[in-house]
C-alpha cells in the first residue's frame, strides 16, 4: 500500500470496515477487531494511526507485526486467515496494516487464558459482542443451501406481532406467542437464514425486521 492511499483511508475515519489503534498494546484486546472483521464483513487493522486520524506510525513495527501475529494465533479459534504489511510514512516509522477479509468459517472466537470463549462482530465503527443469535446464524448460515420451516401457530405470532411494530426482539416474541425463550430465539434464526427476516445486531440487544426482499414479494 501506498502513504498516498493510507492518508485517503485514514482520513475517512473508522467505519464498518476500518479501524485505527495507535499503539499494539494489549494485543488481547486488539485481537476482538480481528475476529469481529472475520465474522462480519472484513475490514482493515491499522496499527500506529490515533483514533483522532493523527499517523504517528511506530518506532519498531516488525516487532509489532512480530506480537499480534502471534497474539492472533494464540487467542484467535479457529484459525483466521490475513494479509499484512507495513506502510513507511517517515524515516523511522511504519503503520502496519492487517487486512481481514470475511471468513467462511465464522464464528471465530477471542479464547482467553481460562479457555473462556466469545464471538465479536462489527457494527459500524464498534466491535461488540456477538448474541447467540448471531452466533447460531453465522454457524448455520456457512452453507447456501435453502433453509425451509414449517409455518405454524408460533409463525403466524410473529407475522401478526411485526405488523404492529417496525422491529421485534427475542423476548418480546416469546412473551407475545406464549413460548419459551429458546424456542423463540430458535424461530427467529430460522426465518433470518430463510431471508424472511433482517437482524441487527446492537450493544445490548439484537433487533429483527422483515426482510426487504420478503415484502418485496
Amino acid at each position: 500500500m501506498e502513504l498516498r492511499l493510507l492518508k485517503e483511508l485514514v482520513k475517512k475515519g473508522e467505519g464498518e470496515h476500518v479501524e485505527f489503534k495507535l499503539k499494539s498494546n494489549h494485543p488481547e484486546k486488539i485481537v476482538r477487531e480481528v475476529v469481529a472483521f472475520a465474522n462480519s464483513g472484513g475490514g482493515k487493522l491499522f496499527v500506529g494511526v490515533g483514533d483522532d486520524k493523527t499517523i504517528k506510525g511506530l518506532k519498531d513495527a516488525e516487532e509489532d507485526e512480530y506480537t499480534l501475529t502471534k497474539a492472533i494465533d494464540k487467542y484467535i479459534f479457529p484459525k483466521i486467515s490475513f494479509k499484512k504489511e507495513r506502510v513507511p510514512v517517515s524515516t523511522d516509522r511504519d503503520v502496519l496494516v492487517l487486512t481481514i477479509p470475511r471468513s467462511i468459517d465464522k464464528p471465530h472466537y477471542v479464547v482467553d487464558e481460562t479457555g473462556n470463549r466469545q464471538a465479536y462482530i462489527r457494527v459500524n465503527d464498534k466491535s461488540i459482542q456477538a448474541s447467540r443469535e448471531m452466533k447460531e446464524i453465522m454457524r448455520r448460515g456457512r452453507g447456501e443451501r435453502d433453509i425451509r420451516f414449517q409455518y405454524g401457530d408460533k409463525e403466524e405470532k410473529l407475522m401478526k406481532l411485526l405488523g404492529e411494530k417496525e422491529s421485534v426482539t427475542v423476548d418480546l416474541f416469546a412473551s407475545f406467542a406464549g413460548i419459551p425463550r429458546k424456542i423463540a430465539s430458535n424461530t427467529l434464526v430460522v426465518m433470518v437464514l430463510a431471508r424472511i427476516l433482517e437482524v441487527h445486531p446492537q450493544e445490548m440487544i439484537d433487533k429483527f425486521t422483515m426482510s426487504m426482499a420478503y415484502q418485496s414479494n
